[in-house]
């Protein structure tokens, strides 16, 4: 099976203290975020596309042949971001779609997901992990998934629920018609005024699609890369890695 990663990645440092994209931040004196995840996916996946801002995409380095960009003009939603992608993406069986800040989702969860992709039409795998208090929440009743929590938009998440690890893969056959879709009826978020991606999960599993959960049993795989915090945490950690 054929599969393209997407990385959205149109998001400025600017709450890390950086001036130019959030995706370039140095994380050692010789790695950013973009070099490490490129290094953990390109072994895995036939090709890589990344959605840039135009900002970041005149800021970024020359890219090979394997690496593609597309643009997104204004930050409306991880969703747009996504399809803006589409013309390059679709020419594959599935789409890994890896958050631009999620540093540390793991090879083998990557590898885990991809194996359990077994058909390409109408069937997706969600990695997720328990957290103690989780932002956003995934929601099955059995083998639907039903709803996502998100408290970015006033929902009240279940301690110790399950949280994605900023990863998703999806077959590509027939995904923009489903977005189109879910579009037609898609209420903004709450909070934030935005279509977002996460509740199109729901969507899709109440669509006839196969959204397989993968338990993924380290937490921190989940810890994206959103604050000072965060880049502190990460600088450390590979930092001291062996």
């Amino acid at each position: 099976m054929r599969v393209c990663a997407v990385i959205p990645a149109a998001g400025r440092g600017t709450r890390l203290g950086a001036d130019g994209p959030k995706i370039l931040t140095p994380l050692t004196a010789q790695e950013t975020i973009w070099s490490i995840l490129r290094d953990k996916l390109a072994p895995l996946v036939n090709h890589i596309h990344l959605i840039l801002s135009p900002e970041g995409a005149a800021a970024f380095p020359p890219l090979p042949a394997s690496v593609s960009t597309s643009i997104q003009p204004a930050p409306t939603g991880m969703g747009d971001a996504i399809f803006r992608g589409y013309d390059v993406w679709s020419k594959y069986d599935a789409v890994l779609v890896v958050w631009g800040d999620q540093v540390f989702v793991s090879s083998d969860t990557l590898k885990r997901a991809l194996a359990a992709l077994t058909v390409p039409e109408r069937y997706a795998v969600l990695p997720v992990t328990r957290m103690v208090l989780p932002y956003v929440e995934y929601v099955f009743d059995g083998t639907r998934l039903t709803k996502v929590l998100q408290t970015r938009e006033g929902d009240a998440t279940t301690p110790h629920g399950y949280s994605d690890v900023g990863t998703f893969l999806l077959g590509t056959a027939g995904l923009k018609s489903a977005w189109g879709n879910f579009l037609a009826q898609a209420p903004r978020g709450a909070a934030t005024a935005e279509v977002n991606f996460l509740p199109f999960l729901p969507f899709l599993s109440s669509q006839g699609w196969t959204i397989t959960p993968l338990e993924v049993a380290d937490a921190t795989e989940a810890r994206g890369i959103n604050t000072k915090t965060d880049l502190a945490f990460f600088q450390s950690l590979y930092k001291n890695a062996p």
